[in-house]
C-alpha cells in the first residue's frame, strides 16, 4: 500500500513546504522546484533573485473540500545587458496564468461546465463541487478562450433584444444547422452587419427589424415565416 503524499495534490514542478486543513478547505504552501527562470522578453536564463512575494490561487477541490495554493513566487534580475526589462517575475506556464486567481486545471473544469450547462446551472453545480464562482466569471472564462473554427453556415437565425428600449439593442446570430452561436453585437439589429458568402436562408424572427436585417444579409432572401419564439430558447 502506497503512502499518500501532499505533493500528489499539487501540479508537477512544485515543492510542498507546508500544508494545513480544516473542515472547509486545504491550504498548501508551495514553491517552484527550479532554481533558474527564463526572461519573458529576451529568453535569457537568469538565477539572481531580486525578491519574493506570495500568491494565493484556487485549485481543484479534494475530498469534498476546497483547495487553495499559496505560491511563493520570485522576481529575478535579467543579466542580459541588451534586454529592456531589468526585473521580471517568474512564469508558471500551464499551471497558473499571469495575474490569475485560479489554476489552469480549475479553469479547464469551469470552462467545460459553462459550455455544457450555461451560466446559472453551472454556478449551482460548481457550488456542489465546493468551487466558489459567479456566472459572470464563467462567461469571462468562455469569452477569453474564444470560439472554435467551424464551416460557414448556410441557414442562420437572427434574434434581437433591447438592453434599453429606444437606446441600446443587442443582436444575436445563430447557426440553425449546427445549433451554435455565430456572434452577437451590442447595436441596433442589422445596422452595420455586412452580407457573408454562403448565408442562404434566414428564419425565425421576432420583429420586423430582423426581417430587414435578413434581406441585408442574404441577397437570395425571399419569404420567411415570422415567429414570436426567441431563438435563444433552442440554443
Amino acid at each position: 500500500m502506497q503512502v499518500f503524499r501532499a505533493s500528489e495534490l499539487v501540479p508537477p514542478g512544485f515543492v510542498v513546504e507546508n500544508m494545513t486543513s480544516d473542515d472547509n478547505r486545504f491550504v498548501i504552501v508551495i514553491r517552484a522546484a527550479a532554481t533558474v527562470c527564463r526572461c519573458p522578453s529576451c529568453g535569457a536564463v537568469c538565477g539572481r533573485v531580486h525578491s519574493r512575494y506570495w500568491r494565493t490561487v484556487a485549485d481543484l477541490p479534494a475530498a469534498g473540500r476546497r483547495a487553495a495554493l499559496i505560491l511563493r513566487a520570485r522576481r529575478f534580475f535579467c543579466d542580459d545587458t541588451a534586454c529592456e526589462r531589468r526585473i521580471f517575475t517568474e512564469r508558471f506556464e500551464g499551471v497558473v496564468e499571469t495575474r490569475a486567481r485560479r489554476t489552469t486545471r480549475l479553469n479547464d473544469l469551469l470552462h467545460c461546465l459553462a459550455i455544457a450547462l450555461g451560466g446559472r446551472p453551472a454556478v449551482s453545480l460548481s457550488r456542489r463541487l465546493n468551487v466558489e464562482v459567479s456566472n459572470d466569471t464563467l462567461l469571462r472564462i468562455v469569452r477569453r478562450r474564444g470560439v472554435r473554427e467551424f464551416p460557414a453556415p448556410s441557414i442562420i437565425g437572427i434574434d434581437d433584444w433591447a438592453w434599453r428600449r429606444n437606446h441600446r439593442y443587442g443582436t444575436l446570430i445563430c447557426d440553425l444547422e449546427r445549433r451554435r452561436t455565430i456572434g452577437s453585437r451590442s447595436c441596433p439589429i442589422g445596422s452595420r452587419r455586412q452580407p457573408r458568402p454562403g448565408w442562404r436562408v434566414s428564419r425565425r424572427f421576432r420583429s420586423s427589424p430582423a426581417i430587414v436585417a435578413a434581406a441585408m444579409l442574404s441577397p437570395r432572401y425571399g419569404r420567411s415565416r415570422t415567429r414570436s419564439r426567441s431563438l435563444t430558447a433552442g440554443i
